[in-house]
């Protein structure tokens, strides 16, 4: 059996040959390297080995060139990465949110039981509808936002960016989802949401001038608050597919959330001197979903609490939590101890 020697004495005899440049070949990085796959596979976290494990604080990474790989001096710079500090968009866990992401895929065609759908009151379907057309914008925002930061983000933090990639997923997947719902039991799409709703909240969002300012408002305040919505799915749903439907979306949301909190724990540890800056974001967050009412965010009037008063959404929790128009007030009730919960 030939040797790798002699394999690469004949590449280097072919090359002179013919006169071709082979001085790539040597240019690598750290060598040697043998990982061996854990209970769940081979994961990002088991290929942390060596150097292609080192974080850098601060990058200067501007040619996409993979962490780990060796630099080329003349190479041309392919991005404008704003997101070049560590603790900008650091987290400790971004790598297993995403292998939970990867491994907790589901398919809104197949995994969900449509068949489960039967005819349901007018009343009680209309609200159907306006809820899903409400949350169907609601996940647009939430995949929307995210895709700017990725493309800012130098490579060398590419944990947070393929978390980022998988969160998009996520969300498109819960935007087919609650539309195909408007569109499966009779029913179809209802008015959109008032600008102080959607529209107010994604013009906050992305008018935030650094990635741990735009986390703060959807990661925690905007996701947050929906996953508030999909958690008391079962309180609201009148068949088994409405409540796959919320449980699976939670599911999701819950990785968001999480991302959200853990590069705020990871910043306040690297970055004290940030903190007070966060807890303007946080308390403003809170004002929005806490008061029910109208609040500032990024200097647009906007409510989060998807449950605030005087709301299409508020209304169509309403009759579906109190088991219809009749009995809006019974739901209003219990919109009104979510709230304060």
């Amino acid at each position: 059996m030939t040797t790798f020697a002699e394999s690469m004495k004949t590449v280097e005899s072919y090359a002179e040959d013919f006169e071709l440049d082979l001085a790539w070949f040597d240019k690598r990085g750290e060598w040697g390297n043998e990982v061996i796959p854990g209970r769940h596979g081979l994961t990002l976290e088991d290929i942390q080995v060596g150097a292609y494990g080192d974080v850098p604080d601060q990058s200067d990474n501007m040619t996409g060139r993979p962490r780990g790989a060796v630099p080329r001096p003349d190479a041309f710079r392919v991005g404008s990465y704003v997101v070049r500090t560590k603790s900008d968009i650091w987290l400790a866990n971004a790598a297993m949110l995403y292998e939970e992401a990867l491994q907790r895929q589901w398919s809104s065609a197949t995994d969900i039981p449509w068949h489960t759908i039967k005819p349901l009151p007018d009343d009680i379907e209309r609200a159907e509808c306006q809820l899903a057309t409400f949350l169907t914008e609601v996940e647009f925002v939430a995949a929307d936002v995210p895709g700017r930061w990725i493309a800012n983000t130098t490579p060398d933090y590419f944990e947070p960016r393929m978390f980022l990639i998988s969160q998009i997923m996520d969300e498109a997947r819960h935007l087919d989802v609650f539309r195909k719902r408007a569109l499966a039991n009779g029913g179809g799409l209802m008015q959109r949401p008032s600008v102080a709703t959607t529209s107010g909240i994604v013009g906050g969002i992305d008018m935030s001038r650094d990635f741990t300012e735009m986390s703060a408002r959807l990661h925690i305040s905007g996701e947050g608050g929906v996953l508030t919505m999909f958690r008391m799915g079962e309180m609201m749903s009148y068949n088994q597919a409405e409540e796959r439907i919320y449980r699976l979306a939670a599911q999701d949301e819950s990785r968001h959330v999480a991302f959200g909190v853990m590069h705020l724990r990871y910043l306040s540890e690297m970055a004290p001197e940030r903190m007070e800056e966060v807890h303007t974001y946080l308390d403003e967050g809170e004002r929005g979903l806490l008061g029910g009412a109208a609040a500032a965010v990024g200097g647009v009037s906007v409510s989060q609490n998807p449950a605030a008063r005087d709301t299409l959404s508020n209304d169509a929790l309403a009759i579906l939590l109190g088991g219809g128009k009749d009995h809006f007030d019974e739901g209003h009730k219990k919109l009104l101890a979510i709230r304060h919960r």
